[in-house]
């Protein structure tokens, strides 16, 4: 699709910018002279000129600043960009019909559906009512229990479990807002990466990335009702105990554990060797090698020292 054709369709007039090939949609740091992006916070503004992207929109308000010459002012970038994301958008199958591709040292049981492109590797049990979307590649050793749904292009990795009912790549919550309160859907382009020796209990959720991927690293264990948001990465070795709640693009470290319901807000670090009690309500970066628990979150015995006097209070 050409730039000049999105700009049409979104009512947007600027023959100052250079028409040319869209590939795709990037944040700024990963963009190229053939991806589109934006920049809806402020505080990215003094780096803008890294950006490669062959355009880059903007608000309105910084139209007064030299930012370069491949910057489109808007009132709202974010809107802008989701409405964007429904033109690069496609079906997860194309073809309904099962795939019928004979995939050799796998066992793919009755009601399973594999759609177009999928890879399986060797040793693998693909079990009842299983969905495997276009594009799919899932490696060596890997077994999905019945009624999983792995939507389209995501990476599943060697020696990997996906315990039934989980959904591995479904759209993230995420919309942009007019200015008169209608909900824009921003369509969620990336995928789900899942690397290997990992293992997802029953019924746990993985948003898709908005651009880019979601990521399970190496060795990471995850229970049952599990909600993992988009552009989340969980690092090595992570356990995360059932009722967890990761928003959007929560990252943390290796071998961090979260007790039940632990619950984070969204752009979260959590550091290395970091322990969370059960229930804790994470709203701030975590330093590696701490403990914590609460809400608001506190270190570990801070929050079980307040627990003890709260309980002395009502003796």
């Amino acid at each position: 699709m050409r730039l000049y054709e999105i700009l049409e369709k979104l009512n947007i007039d600027s023959n100052e910018i250079k028409d040319f090939d869209v590939l795709s949609l990037m944040p700024p740091q990963y963009a190229t002279k053939n991806d589109i992006s934006y920049i809806n916070d402020d505080k990215y503004i003094s780096s803008i000129k890294q950006c490669k992207a062959g355009v880059i929109f903007v608000d309105i308000k910084h139209k007064d600043k030299n930012l370069g010459e491949n910057i489109i002012f808007v009132k709202n970038p974010y809107l802008v960009f989701a409405n964007i994301t429904h033109f690069f958008q496609s079906n997860q199958i194309k073809n309904l019909e099962s795939c019928k591709k004979e995939y050799s040292d796998t066992k793919i049981y009755g009601g399973a559906f594999i759609g177009e492109n999928v890879q399986i590797g060797k040793n693998c049990i693909i079990m009842p009512n299983a969905v495997i979307c276009d594009n799919v590649k899932i490696g060596n050793n890997v077994k999905i229990y019945p009624n999983v749904t792995i939507y389209k292009d995501c990476i599943i990795g060697n020696n990997v479990n996906i315990h039934a009912g989980s959904v591995i790549g479904s759209d993230g919550f995420g919309y942009a807002h007019t200015s008169d309160g209608e909900h824009i859907k921003i369509e969620h382009l990336g995928n789900v990466i899942i690397e290997d020796d990992v293992e997802i209990g029953a019924n746990t959720t993985i948003d898709r990335a908005v651009l880019n991927s979601t990521i399970i690293k190496k060795g990471a264990k995850i229970d049952n009702l599990v909600q993992i948001g988009h552009n989340c990465v969980i690092g090595e070795y992570t356990i995360l105990v059932s009722q967890v709640g990761f928003a959007g693009s929560t990252t943390t470290g290796r071998n961090v554990v979260c007790g039940g319901q632990v619950g984070t807000g969204g752009h979260i670090h959590i550091g290395d060797f970091v322990q969370v009690a059960g229930r804790g309500a994470v709203s701030k970066n975590l330093p590696p090698n701490t403990k914590w628990g609460g809400h608001p979150i506190m270190e570990l015995k801070t929050w079980q020292k307040l627990q003890v006097k709260i309980r002395n209070l009502l003796k």
